[in-house]
Formats: C-alpha cells, structure tokens, sequence
C-alpha cells in the first residue's frame, strides 16, 4: 500500500528505576517496576473474543485473538526471548539497565482468525500484511477477507463519519484461517531498543522479522503441519519474496502476490530520476489505456478493454520500448510516428507527448490526462477523480483514491479494535509508521546467494529472491492479481516480473495471473472482491494437499 497520512504519535510510559520498564498505555508503579526483574518490553495481554459469520449462507463460527508477538533484531537475540519480550530464565543474558540501549525488539501486533470446530493442526492458514513500505495492515484486515468489512462507495470520496462495518460475506474463514499483521512500527506494533528504525525500517532487516514472527507463531499455536500461505498487497509483495526465502525451514503452500511491485526499476512514480532504463514507461503505458478508456479520453473508443489492452501490451514492448531504447538517435520523424501512437492509446496531446520525450511518470499522466476540467486522477486508482490542487502545476499534488476512502478505514480499524475485538483503547493505532517519529527505509538488499547490499549497484530487486525459494521448494504455486486501473504498481509490471523470473521455464507454470476491473486495493469495488475471494478460496483448495 502506498504511504499513508501520519496519525498522531502515542506516548511511551516510562516508569523510573534502576531499569526502564515500557508498558504502552499503562501507568507503571515505580516501587514495582525497581523490584521487578522483567525485561523492558512487557506486552499487554492478549485479548479473546468469539464471533459468527455467514459465508455462503452458511455461519461460521470463529475464535479472534488480537494480541501480539514480539521479535528480536537478530536470530541470536530472538533466540534469548519469549513470545511476550521477557529474557528467557535459560538464556545467560542480562536483564538490560537502559531500554534506550537494549538490544532491539519489535512487539508485533496481530489479529488471528480461527474457525471453530475445525482440526486446527492442518487447517490452512493464511498470513496476510499491507505495504508501504510503513503501512500497518487494516486495509487488507477490513478490506478482503476478515469477518468485518468497512463499506465504501467505489470511484467516490467517502462521506464523512459515521462509517459502515458490516459482516464480511466475502471472508475466507470457510477455508482457512487468518492472521493479519502489522509491521514493526505500525499499527499497534511498536519497536524498542537501540537503533530501533535501524534493525527493522529496511527490506532485509523487515523481511527477517516477519520471519520470526512467522516462527513464533507457528509454534505459540501449534500450526506447523499446517498448510501455509502469504499474502501480500503493494510493498507487501516484496515483503513476501523476502520472507519466503528467509523461511527456508518453512515449505510454503502458496503465495497471493496482490498489485506487485519486486524490481523498483518499474516504478513509474518517477522513473526520470533513473535515466537509462525506460522500461518503467512502456509497463505504465497498458494502464494509462485502461485509465484512458474509462474516462473515454481517446480518440477513437475500442469495443471492449482486455482486446484494447493486449493490443496496447504488443505495442509497449515491441516498437514503444525499442524507440525508447534509441534515445537520442530517434529520429524526428520516428518520434512523432511514435507520439501519435501514444496519443491514440493514452488521449495524451500529441505536442504534450512530443514535450515529454516520449516518457510520461504516473503523476504526470494523473495531471494531464482531465486538465481541462481542471480535475486529478487517482494513483491508486485512476478511476477517482477529485478537484486539482493548483491547475499550473506539473504533476498530481494529492492522491483522489487515498483522500477519498482513508478516514473511514482509519475509523473504521479502532472502532472495530476496540468495541468488537475489546483491545487496545488506550493505544493509539498508527496508519503509518513514520507516525511514531524515525522512519526511513533501507532499500539496499542482500539476494540470496548474492553479494553483501552494499555491493549491488543496480535498483532494489527482489526476483531473484523469489525465485530462489521457487527453486529450491518446485511445489510452491503463485497467484498473482491486480488492478487494471492501478498506477502505483501497473499491472503489466507484475506480468513483465514475472516472465522475467530466473526460474525454469517448467516452474512459470506455478503462476496463476487474475486481473479485475479495478485499482490498486482491488477490494474497494465489491463485485470485484466477490470475483477475487472465489479466485483465492480456488487457489488454496487447489494447493492445501500439496500438490
């Protein structure tokens, strides 16, 4: 998910003593806290409820547990504590003075479903998780397939307050269970220690986390013979190559790879400052088409979308992407040939495109494709539309999508949080982690097999790690899915990603590819998220035994 707008920043307690002790949202009792020999990091209990819900006319009934697991920053830390932060009594260490320089630990926060009545040890469960990178995870937890869903109008701002969370009829807890987690520093996850930002804000030290938490999981629950899958959205899908090469102890049934983004080469959000490497614009042209024929800015109208857009997908990587290789020594005549091509499949001007040198970000295009009308187009989504900030302007100053649908999520995760799953009512839920202060993302990325990050001069690339666990586990299927009006992460990008994966040409017949009529949370649109969840119950019933 694309970053999202900062919150307001929780308070730490901090009690004194000999020793710091953080319990957020509790006070301590300093007499208490200088004679407890607890670590630093005591985690609130886990709170348990019960509910129903009705998928397919059938009610399911199910066991919610929101609580968390805390992580350390390294295998051999992690290794010292318990599930709930404490030093391990067998461990050797030493119960850290200072919090402030203790070493590292993320409490991570998570919200599990699990169906009632079932034989819990091979049951499938699922692990699902937004992106950002820095985004906490009620997008997807009260988006797809948890069993409440917050109701929002497609295309269209929300109006304000109060919001609809109605039972979620599209849930997936008829076929396996789920845990939706928040990464380290979002949401209701916190991070402690020394170097915090350091040991967890970076796509390695993230995906290590993820990893143990992972680990803690299985075993807190007693779920190893279980049939596992990941899910994730945006960033998330890196996230998801990451971890599934860290989990090499972990053969993982399958993996739901939902608006892809692996090599940040094919971003098209602002490729200009990557010259050299045009790829970026001929994925991105695909779905500036489908942006252009929904809002029938074209020239000349196709029948049908998906013919339009094959034939958009010809062209992107046959004579668009080798005029684009040409660089200077395209001719002008060959420019303008080339210009009036795009012209008739992005509505764009030609003199606009000509001006453009044939390269047009995805902010830019959100800008000038209804600049007449003085109107934005969305990034998420291209199909929202709202107000332009400054009509002078070069590119799209806010994001339509995002504006329109985020304060009723926002409502939406604490409400839910604390009226239904009775956690976290003195805590303050962070959309975003840069809402709890330091927040920078390492992109520098260590492939297995490859050189030290440092080495690595090329973009932040996760195929290779994807492939590598392919490899070594040939069981593991892939669905890939996404938006046709997404363009923060294209959908002709994941499909590009995919057939350039450094696999057998045997292994690609482990991927599935699903694209909908919709934009990046693909969800937003009801019929589509009807379509998807029957795409993804299809998938791990197709994959559960194994096979």
């Amino acid at each position: 998910m694309a970053t999202k707008w900062l919150r307001n920043t929780a308070a730490l307690v901090l009690a004194a003593g000999a020793f710091l002790l953080c319990v957020e949202g509790v006070a301590q009792d300093k007499d208490k806290a200088k004679e407890s020999p607890a670590v630093q990091t005591v985690a609130p209990p886990d709170s348990i409820t019960e509910g129903t819900v009705t998928i397919g006319g059938q009610a399911v009934a199910y066991r919610a547990i929101a609580g968390t697991i805390t992580v350390g920053s390294t295998s051999a830390q992690d290794a010292t504590l318990a599930a709930n932060g404490s030093i391990l009594p067998d461990s050797g260490v030493k119960v850290p003075a200072d919090l402030n320089e203790a070493p590292a630990t993320a409490r991570m926060f998570y919200v599990a479903y699990f169906k009632k009545d079932a034989v819990a040890a091979h049951r499938p469960v699922m692990f699902l998780y937004n992106g950002g990178p820095g985004s906490a995870t009620m997008w997807l937890h009260l988006g797809t397939f948890g069993p409440r869903r917050v109701v929002v109008p497609d295309t269209k701002h929300q109006a304000a307050a109060p919001y609809s969370v109605i039972e979620n009829q599209y849930s997936l807890l008829d076929t396996c269970d789920l845990v939706f987690i928040d990464a380290p520093g979002t949401g209701l996850s916190r991070t402690f220690g020394k170097d915090k930002a350091k040991a967890f804000y970076g796509i390695d030290a993230d995906g290590h986390a993820f990893a143990r938490f992972i680990h803690r999981f299985l075993s807190k629950y007693d779920r190893w013979n279980s049939p596992k899958y990941l899910f994730g959205e945006s960033y998330g899908t890196p996230r998801s190559a990451v971890l599934a090469a860290d989990l090499r102890d972990v053969d993982l049934n399958g993996i739901v790879l939902l608006s892809q983004i692996l090599s940040f080469d094919n971003s098209v959000d602002d490729p200009r400052w990557n010259p050299g490497v045009d790829q970026a614009y001929a994925l991105a042209l695909p779905t500036y088409a489908a942006t252009a024929y929904y809002f029938k800015k074209l020239p000349t109208q196709p029948a049908a979308l998906k013919p339009f857009l094959q034939e958009v997908e010809k062209y992107a990587l046959g004579e668009y992407m080798t005029a684009l290789l040409k660089g200077s020594e395209l001719t002008d005549e060959e420019k303008r040939a080339v210009a009036e091509k795009l012209h008739g499949y992005t509505g764009l001007s030609v003199d606009y495109l000509m001006r453009s040198d044939l390269r047009v970000v995805g902010g830019d295009f959100s800008k000038a494709l209804k600049l007449d009308e003085e109107t934005t187009i969305g990034r998420l989504d291209t199909r929202f539309q709202g107000p332009d900030l400054n009509p002078l302007s070069e590119g799209a100053e806010y994001d339509p999508q995002s504006e329109g649908i985020s304060s009723a999520w926002t409502a939406a995760i604490n409400d839910y949080l604390h009226r239904e799953l009775k956690y976290g009512q003195e805590s303050t839920y962070w959309d975003f982690a840069g809402a709890g202060g330091d927040f920078s993302w390492d992109l520098r990325h260590h492939a297995p097999e490859g050189p030290p990050a440092n080495d690595v001069e090329t973009g932040a690339n996760v195929m290779p790690d994807l492939a590598f666990r392919m490899k070594l586990n040939p069981k593991m299927k892939i669905m890939l899915a996404g938006g046709y009006y997404d363009l923060a992460t294209p959908y002709f990008e994941g499909v590009y990603e995919m057939h350039h994966l450094q696999i057998p040409k045997a292994l690609q017949s482990n991927i599935s590819y699903h694209y909908y009529e919709a934009g990046h949370m693909i969800y937003v649109n009801e019929d589509v998220l009807k379509q998807f969840r029957g795409d993804v119950a299809g998938f791990i019933k197709s994959t559960e035994d194994g096979h």
